[in-house]
């Protein structure tokens, strides 16, 4: 399930990233990256219960999506590259929309206290560690960690839409609009990176599924 976003951690030690670029996103990159939660709060509320691991994965994907707006956020800080400040505020966005999940279904929200960096999941506090130090590299090295984080959150986020019942619409629509986003911000990502002439070669996604969403 979601476990696998766990596996950057080993995978970023060995992978080649360097290069020095400057690259730039334009603010219609995010214009149609999620549904807003007003649009959400018009999907009526289900009464199927959950079972566990779909409780699971909403609290984990609600600080998964915080891990990608606080590592954009400091990438954003760092090289003063729009193209993370957009997808950073649209990760704000992914935040607010996995909270109205939380609240509706009674769940502990994990971010009682919205520090930058900070996480209750031990994993992704070293996760974000890890990233951040991969990013400080380059430019370069920040742009495809972007690219990699949204290929893993794609895959989490199919993976937890498996688990949900059709009788939770609800989810179905967050979990899908979220992924419509994470796609977008991996496009993104890789048109950054093309523009410099380095071509991104996806780490997590099939070769078949990268191709579908980046449409080469």
């Amino acid at each position: 399930m979601y476990k696998l976003f766990f596996n950057i951690v080993i995978s970023l030690s060995i992978l080649g990233l360097s290069a020095h670029l400057s690259a730039c996103s334009s603010d219609s990159e995010t214009a149609s990256l999620t549904a807003s939660v007003s649009e959400l709060a018009k999907v009526d509320i289900a009464s199927a219960d959950l079972t566990d691991e779909v409780a699971n994965g909403i609290i984990f994907m609600r600080e998964e999506e915080k891990l990608a707006r606080d590592v954009y956020s400091y990438f954003y800080e760092k090289y003063q590259a729009r193209i993370f400040t957009n997808i950073s505020r649209s990760e704000t966005r992914h935040m607010s929309s996995v909270k109205t999940l939380l609240e509706r279904y009674e769940l502990e929200d994990p971010i009682t206290e919205d520090v930058s960096g900070q996480f209750v999941n031990a994993e992704l506090q070293e996760l974000y560690n890890t990233l951040v130090e991969q990013g400080n590299e380059s430019l370069a090295a920040a742009l495809e960690v972007g690219a990699i984080i949204e290929e893993v959150d794609i895959l989490d986020l199919l993976s937890n839409l498996g688990l949900v019942d059709a009788a939770n619409p609800d989810i179905v629509s967050v979990y899908a609009n979220l992924g419509k986003g994470s796609e977008s911000h991996l496009k993104a990502f890789v048109r950054n990176l093309s523009a410099q002439g380095i071509t991104y070669t996806p780490h997590y996604l099939t070769e078949e599924q990268y191709i579908a969403i980046i449409g080469e």
